[in-house]
Order: C-alpha cells, then sequence, then structure tokens
C-alpha cells in the first residue's frame, strides 16, 4: 500500500491570468488528490495537496511546467504530515 502525504506549493512566476488553478484542479483530481489551490496577493499561487507520494510527486513535476501559458519560475515545496482533512481539490479565493 502507497503512503498517504501532504504538500505545501507555493508557485512563483507568471501563474495568475493564466487558468493555473483550473487546470492545477483537473491535474489534482485526475491523481485522485485533495486540497486547495488560491491566488496570493504577491501574484504566486498557493496549493495545499494529499494523497499517494507518488501521484502527489507527479503533480509537483505538473506545477513546475503549470498550463501551456504559464511561466513557472519557481516551486517552493513543503511536505507535511497527511491530515485527510480535505474531501476534494477545489478553487479559493485569493487568499491572504
Amino acid at each position: 500500500m502507497s503512503e498517504n502525504v501532504r504538500a505545501h506549493l507555493f508557485v512563483l512566476g507568471r501563474v495568475q491570468g493564466v487558468l493555473f488553478r483550473a487546470h492545477a484542479q483537473r491535474e489534482a483530481k485526475k491523481l485522485h488528490l485533495t486540497g486547495w489551490v488560491h491566488n496570493l496577493i504577491d501574484g504566486r499561487v498557493e496549493i495545499a495537496c494529499e494523497g499517494e507520494k507518488e501521484n502527489v510527486e507527479k503533480f509537483i513535476e505538473w506545477c513546475k511546467k503549470g498550463p501551456p501559458f504559464a511561466k513557472v519560475e519557481n516551486v517552493e515545496v513543503e511536505f507535511r504530515k497527511h491530515k485527510g482533512e480535505f474531501q476534494s481539490f477545489e478553487i479559493r479565493e485569493f487568499g491572504f
């Protein structure tokens, strides 16, 4: 059985106004991940996701590229203890 993990990401670059959140949600659902994504006022995108370690790692790799019109410069990742608190993967409004 695969280990479940939680990852907290900050994605920097041209990642707002390019449908990054919608594409991230689609990718997360495809990988059976739960969590959320939202834009930050400083131009970054913040993501929390949980699921099987292999799928979380695939999602992180996807975030390093993003959707077609994004230009990702950096992805900060911090692994945390899996909590199992999310039911789905949702897009949230701006986080402050």
